[in-house]
């Protein structure tokens, strides 16, 4: 478990203080929502964005950011590990699309499929 040092003040609330209506958010929120990750790919290029923004970007499946929040909540991922996760993601997502857009993009776009599958066929021995 990761102990956040935050100024002295304790801002969990107490068990019967929860249903009071507020919108307080749990530390481990806050914590993902303050902590930004510095992205050089895809929409987020260029721009700092909190973990909790790529958590719930189009490039996370929903059920991987169950089980990431899951992981995170429980104290078997640190902030650091939930940041370097969504980030590579992120990231792997976006070079993806880019190689598919560069395949499409090419007039031998079929043909690189198909010498690519040959060829894979060929090493399997």
């Amino acid at each position: 478990l990761i102990a956040v040092k935050n100024s002295g003040k304790h801002t969990v609330p107490a068990a019967g203080e929860k249903d009071d209506g507020s919108s307080k958010e749990e530390p481990w929120e806050t914590a993902l929502k303050t902590t930004v990750v510095d992205m050089e790919v895809g929409e987020f290029q260029g721009h700092k964005v909190s973990v909790w923004d790529l958590l719930h970007s189009k490039y996370i499946p929903e059920e991987n950011r169950k089980e990431l929040l899951e992981l995170y909540q429980a104290g078997e991922l640190t902030l650091e590990q939930v940041k370097t996760v969504v980030s590579t993601i992120v990231a792997k997502a976006e070079a993806a699309k880019a190689e598919q857009s560069a395949r499409v993009s090419s007039p031998r776009a079929e043909m690189t499929t198909t010498e690519a599958e040959h060829t894979h066929h060929l090493q399997e021995d």
